[in-house]
C-alpha cells in the first residue's frame, strides 16, 4: 500500500527554519530545517509503529477472552469434568500401591478437610479442635467392632451419629464464646478427648490403640486391596463434595454466610446464629465422623498418637491454603498438604521448614488462599462460594 507524503511534516520544519532565518543566517536554518523535518519523521515513524503494536495486542487479548469464554462454556465444563473423573477412576490400572496408599489417605482428609470448611469456612468459627471428632469417629468404629463386632456398614451410622452428637454438645457451652476464646475451648476439647483415649486403658487400650479392626465389604466380600479403598475413599468424597454444596447453596449456606459477615446484622434479618452455629459444629462433626470411621477401617489400627493438636492445625492448614469456604480450594490444599510431605520424604528434616515457610508465604501475598470464592447467585442474592 503506498503511503501519503505527509507535507504537514514538511511545513512545519520549514516554518521552524524560516523562523531561525534572521537570527542565525541561511546555513543554520538549513541544517535547523532538515534536524526538524528528520526528527518529525523519526517519531511519526515510532508512533506508527506502537499504535500498530497495540493494535495488534488488543486484537490477541479479544482472541483470548473469545477462548476463555470458550472454555468457561458449561459444556466444556461439563466435559473437562468427566474427563477428570474418568482419570481418577483409571489411576489404579497404572500407579503403584505407594501412590494409590496416598490417594486414599488425601482422600481422607479431603473429606475432613470440607467438614472444617463447614466451621472455619462457611460459619467463620475458628475451631483448632476438629481432629477430636475425627478420633471419636475412628474410636466408635473400632469400638463397635471389636466388642460389638458390627460390621462396617453397621457400625458407621452409629459412629457417625456418636461423632455429630458430640458436635452439637460441645457447641452448647463454646458458643457463647467468640474469635480467640473459641479457638481456645475448641483446642481444649481435642486435647481432653485425646488424653481420655491415651488414658482409659480399660476401654481403649490407651496408647497401645486397638488392632485387628475389620475391613468394610461390599456383598459379603472384605475389602482388602488398596484399589478398592481407592474407589470406596472417591465414592465417600464425591458424596461429601455434593451434599455440603447442597447445603452451602440453601438457606443454611446462606444463614452461615451472613453470620459469618456480620452475625449483628443477621439477628437483624431473624436469623437465630446460636440455631445455625450448632447446625454447623454438628454437620461439620458428621464428616468428621466420616472420616475417621473410614481411616480406622483401612488402617485396621488406631492409637491416640493418630489424633494430636498437629492433626487439628494440619487439617486447618489445607482449608487456609485451599481457601477460606472454597470447596475445590479445600480439595486443593488437601491434596497438597498430603502429597507435599510424601514428596519430600528425602529431605524430611527439613519438610516442615519448607511447609511453614510457604504458608507464611501465602499468608503475606495472598492471605485469601490458592482459590478466591467466587460470588454466585443463588436465590436471588449473591454468596460467596
Amino acid at each position: 500500500m503506498k503511503k501519503k507524503f505527509n507535507f504537514k511534516i514538511l511545513l512545519i520544519a520549514f516554518w521552524t527554519g524560516l523562523l531561525f532565518l534572521p537570527f542565525k543566517g541561511i546555513e543554520a536554518a538549513a541544517i535547523l530545517f532538515a534536524v526538524v523535518l528528520a526528527s518529525l519523521f523519526f517519531i511519526k515513524l515510532i508512533s506508527q509503529h506502537t499504535k500498530t503494536s497495540i493494535e495488534k495486542i488488543q486484537t490477541k487479548i479479544l482472541l483470548l477472552n473469545k477462548k476463555l469464554q470458550f472454555i468457561k462454556s458449561k459444556k466444556n465444563i461439563f466435559s473437562g469434568k468427566i474427563l477428570l473423573i474418568i482419570f481418577i477412576l483409571s489411576v489404579p490400572f497404572f500407579a503403584k500401591d505407594y501412590f494409590l496408599d496416598v490417594a486414599v489417605l488425601t482422600g481422607i482428609y479431603i473429606i475432613l478437610a470440607q467438614g472444617l470448611n463447614v466451621v472455619v469456612g462457611f460459619a467463620g468459627l475458628l475451631n483448632l479442635g476438629f481432629v477430636a471428632f475425627y478420633a471419636i469417629g475412628a474410636y466408635s468404629y473400632a469400638l463397635l467392632n471389636s466388642i460389638f463386632g458390627l460390621g462396617f456398614w453397621s457400625a458407621l451410622p452409629i459412629a457417625v451419629f456418636i461423632t455429630t452428637i458430640s458436635g452439637f454438645i460441645l457447641a452448647i457451652p463454646a458458643l457463647r464464646l467468640r474469635g480467640d476464646y473459641l479457638a481456645i475451648v475448641t483446642l481444649g476439647f481435642g486435647e481432653i478427648v485425646r488424653l481420655v483415649l491415651n488414658n482409659w486403658d480399660s476401654v481403649t487400650k490407651g496408647p497401645n490403640g486397638i488392632g485387628d479392626i475389620a475391613g468394610p465389604y461390599i456383598f459379603g466380600m472384605t475389602i482388602n486391596k488398596l484399589s478398592h479403598y481407592y474407589y470406596l475413599i472417591f465414592i465417600f468424597v464425591l458424596l461429601s463434595v455434593f451434599i455440603i454444596k447442597r447445603v452451602y447453596t440453601s438457606r443454611i449456606g446462606r444463614a452461615w454466610v451472613a453470620i459469618r459477615e456480620d452475625e449483628i446484622a443477621s439477628i437483624s434479618l431473624g436469623i437465630n446464629p446460636t440455631s445455625y452455629k450448632l447446625y454447623a459444629f454438628a454437620f461439620g462433626s458428621f464428616w468428621a465422623g466420616i472420616a475417621g470411621v473410614l481411616f480406622s477401617a483401612k488402617m485396621r489400627f488406631v492409637s491416640p498418637e493418630s489424633f494430636t493438636f498437629m492433626e487439628s492445625v494440619l487439617i486447618l492448614s489445607m482449608v487456609i491454603l485451599g481457601g477460606l469456604g472454597s470447596l475445590r480450594g479445600v480439595i486443593l490444599g488437601a491434596a497438597i498438604l498430603v502429597i507435599l510431605p510424601e514428596m519430600l520424604r528425602e529431605v524430611q528434616l527439613y519438610r516442615m521448614l519448607a511447609l511453614g515457610s510457604g504458608l507464611v508465604l501465602l499468608m503475606i501475598f495472598r492471605p485469601q488462599g490458592i482459590f478466591r470464592p467466587s460470588s454466585s447467585h443463588h436465590g436471588g442474592k449473591i454468596v460467596s462460594t
